[in-house]
């Protein structure tokens, strides 16, 4: 394994990382100029920026060849978004968690994820599901724009407008500076999913591990990057309801736009692993509905509950590790968290969930 593999990776990141915030400041400033609410800029303009390595690294590996890379992206990233994002967030500082949230958006990524599980299961995402995906993308996003303008209140001051400065006072030809800077984003994102792509394959193959857990790992990882620091950020400056919402509507855009987008421009669909289909969309699915009672309980994610999603991503990583290197160790790492910590951990939840649902009434 070659210094210039670590380069491939290190500098595809660094691009992607760059290439996302030049894309978001560009796109946020030309939505703002257009007339476009804050609210419908952070819900959609940002939701994609954060979610755009992940979309480059996805068609990248789809039009490689390397489907596994692809796939294993948009799963890992999503886990990664609940467990590793969420629980690093909460330890920080509880998370608040808007009644929206629980009511809609949850539900919508729930729906999404069982809805890619049921269009995998054959093993493969064909092209027409790919467009399944899209449209019902372009549904979700047209369903925010029109739901936002029916609410009276514009008092409310949008964080992502005063980041990236969509409350400016409009220059003349600015519009000029914002395409640049939109066309220079998303050639950062190009050439950064192609070091990525390439440096991450070579490393699978050095280590003996397969594309699929490094897409899972490192990949997903790395793609997140940008999730990570807007919902850090969020959480920084006091507005913690803001990076739960980044990490939810970011896992809606991976499944319906990055998954849908990869399985588009792959001539014969993405193929799904079997592992992929019996361990890792199962696990991304538990995740997702283990966030329902948590995000219901007081509308809080408390920092307990950050520790105990950062501690599954853990135990998630050092699974998919001992399971790809063949290490004795996975057995008794999957006796105790099949036999105790899952079991436990579902008895926890059922009871969170319980008496939030009697407070309530």
């Amino acid at each position: 394994m070659s210094l210039l593999t670590f380069a491939y990776l290190i500098g595809g990141l660094v691009l992607l990382v760059l290439g996302a915030e030049a894309l978001v400041r560009g796109a946020v400033k030309l939505a703002a100029r257009f007339g476009i609410s804050p609210l419908i800029i952070g819900l959609t303009v940002v939701a994609f920026g954060t979610s755009a390595p992940e979309t480059a690294v996805s068609i990248q590996a789809s039009l490689n060849g390397s489907g596994d890379i692809a796939v294993g992206n948009v799963i890992g990233s999503n886990i990664a978004n609940i467990l590793l994002i969420l629980g690093l967030s909460a330890l920080v500082a509880p998370l608040l968690v808007s009644r929206q949230l629980v009511r809609l958006d949850v539900p919508v990524m729930i729906a999404a994820g069982v809805l890619t599980f049921g269009l995998a299961s054959n093993g493969t995402v064909s092209r027409l599901d790919g467009c399944i995906l899209l449209a019902l993308l372009l549904a979700y996003t047209l369903f925010l724009v029109i739901a936002s303008k029916r609410e009276t209140q514009r008092a409310q001051r949008d964080e992502f407008a005063v980041e990236y400065g969509a409350e400016e006072q409009a220059k003349p030809f600015g519009w000029v500076l914002q395409l640049l800077l939109i066309l220079l984003g998303l050639g950062l994102l190009v050439a950064g999913s192609n070091l990525l792509i390439e440096g991450a394959v070579a490393l699978a193959r050095a280590l003996g591990l397969s594309e699929l857990v490094i897409g899972l790992t490192v990949i997903a990882v790395g793609t997140s990057l940008p999730e990570l620091a807007t919902s850090l950020l969020a959480v920084y400056r006091g507005e913690r309801d803001i990076a739960v919402g980044n990490v939810v509507g970011s896992c809606i855009f991976n499944l319906l736009l990055v998954l849908g987008a990869g399985a588009l421009v792959s001539t014969n669909g993405l193929s799904i692993s079997p592992n992929a289909l019996v361990f890792d969309l199962p696990v991304m699915l538990a995740v997702f509905a283990a966030c329902l009672p948590i995000f219901f309980s007081g509308y809080r994610i408390n920092r307990w509950e950050g520790t105990m999603f950062f501690g599954y991503y853990l135990a998630y990583t050092l699974y998919l590790v001992l399971f790809s290197t063949g290490l004795p160790a996975i057995n008794l790492l999957r006796h105790a968290m099949t036999w105790y910590v899952l079991p436990l951990t579902a008895i926890t939840l059922l009871v969170i969930f319980l008496r939030a649902w009697k407070y309530q009434r």
